[in-house]
């Protein structure tokens, strides 16, 4: 640098000062900006996972519940969509009998949730508590135990034709007071109960 002024030394090192602040600068602000970017990426991750929640709880809303008995192959509780029919219901139930009366079963009807479906056998003669009309339904979810056809008795799990039988020759004489009543009958222990009892009722 001998070949060079003092002020011309000057105004280089002056320079390349300006040049190493400069560079530092970009440095620095890139190491600020950096933590900015992974919050936005975490909102972001955030945002996709309540989306994800959302949309599960979505469909879990759209499930209803709806128990179906008679003369169908499958009887028991099936898993429909809100807005499905009868017909839905009667198809998760391994489809009609020969024996189905579909003369008193709206099969176009939109069913609800905890609604129960009964579809009758041709010359059943129906019960109190099976709603014969248009609307065809019983709002309540579980059998009752001392009104119930037979037909609804053998939906339940693990009763079959010879212990609904045994119900109906037992409330002849006597009264369900209580679900647990029901073990009074021959064939229906502790076991058997504990299947049953969500599903039935005395009232």
């Amino acid at each position: 640098m001998d070949s060079f002024t003092k002020k011309e030394q000057i105004g280089i090192l002056l320079i390349v000062f300006i040049i190493i602040i400069t560079l530092g600068f970009k440095f620095f602000m890139k190491d600020i900006i950096k933590p900015k970017d992974d919050i936005m990426e975490i909102t972001s991750f955030e945002e996709t996972i309540n989306l994800e929640e959302d949309r599960v709880s979505d469909n879990e809303n759209k499930i209803i519940m709806v128990h179906i008995s008679g003369q169908v192959y499958n009887p028991g509780i099936v898993e429909l969509e809100i807005g499905d029919r009868v017909i839905d219901a009667v198809k998760l139930a391994g489809g009609l009998k020969k024996d189905a009366d579909i003369d008193k079963i709206n099969l176009a009807k939109k069913l609800e949730d905890e609604e129960k479906v009964h579809i009758p056998k041709i010359g059943e003669e129906l019960t109190s508590d099976i709603i014969h009309s248009n609307d065809f339904k019983e709002k309540s979810l579980k059998t009752n135990i001392n009104t119930c056809a037979k037909e609804e008795l053998v939906s339940l799990p693990g009763i079959g034709d010879v212990i609904a039988d045994r119900i109906i020759e037992y409330r002849k004489g006597n009264t369900f007071k209580s679900i647990e009543d029901i073990k009074n009958v021959s064939g229906i222990g502790d076991k058997k109960f504990e299947g049953i009892k969500e599903l039935i009722t005395v009232k």
